[in-house]
């Protein structure tokens, strides 16, 4: 498994950093309670924001739409990977700019409304990479893509919370990282949204440009009317529904 894993190397690698990426967002989701739990936000507005991880949970009712329809030209995968990562790189941008204001003035339905959309963006690209990586690697290393799934998003997800956390912590860098202690943290939540929003932007620009798409056999609309039609007969089971409400309801405190 080993010589067959080296002669994927760099794909495994893309995947590993495309997975990263998309951990970042959902690290940030988590960082953001701590913030206005610091700002004395009330639980109740707190749990307002545990909306925003919904669309992960709902990628099933697009994942069919996402899989079917795309441009031949750009490729199968690539028709959605790169508007979505463009897409997370200006929304972040945007956020570096208006997410102290909206922290400030306790906008928590805005900043809800506004991490809810970057997060369908980041699961819509999951959708796209998922798919990819069973075309991307070779047929003896797609075992790999699940691994790279698991430690690249894990990954991401360290880095927009633990990693950002302790950064952005006063204490913590006054008492591990410097020799003077200052009143703010190494890093910021605007800063660190500008970063990652440009990492984005050129990851993404590097992607189009520079990694070539296997073609794939088309899928005909068919393809697209069965898949929602044994989604809905597993979505009516009662077992599924109790779980459904579960799931969504789970982190509203």
């Amino acid at each position: 498994m080993i010589p067959n894993a080296k002669r994927d190397l760099g794909n495994i690698l893309l995947l590993l950093f495309l997975y990263l990426l998309q951990g970042i967002p959902l690290g940030l989701m988590a960082a953001v309670p701590m913030i206005l739990q610091n700002r004395h936000v009330s639980y109740t507005e707190q749990a307002k924001f545990s909306f925003s991880i919904w669309p992960f949970s709902l990628k099933l009712l697009w994942a069919p739409i996402v899989d079917a329809v795309y441009s031949v030209k750009m490729g199968r995968r690539k028709t959605w990977l790169i508007p979505m990562q463009y897409l997370i790189g200006i929304f972040t941008l945007f956020l570096s700019s208006h997410v102290d204001t909206m922290l400030e003035s306790a906008s928590i339905t805005l900043l809800t409304v506004v991490f809810f959309l970057l997060n369908f963006l980041a699961a819509t690209q999951d959708i796209a990479v998922d798919g990819w990586a069973l075309t991307m690697l070779r047929r003896e290393n797609v075992g790999y893509a699940s691994t790279c799934n698991s430690v690249g998003q894990t990954a991401g997800f360290f880095l927009g919370y633990v990693v950002f956390l302790a950064l952005e912590s006063p204490d913590f860098c006054n008492q591990y990282l410097r020799f003077e202690p200052v009143e703010v943290g190494l890093v910021t939540l605007p800063g660190f949204l500008y970063f990652w929003g440009w990492v984005f932007m050129i990851t993404t620009t590097c992607v189009w440009f520079m990694k070539t798409e296997l073609p794939e056999k088309d899928t005909n609309k068919e393809s697209i009317i069965s898949s929602y039609k044994g989604l809905w007969k597993i979505l009516k089971l009662p077992n599924i529904q109790t779980a459904i409400i579960f799931l969504l309801t789970a982190k509203v405190n």
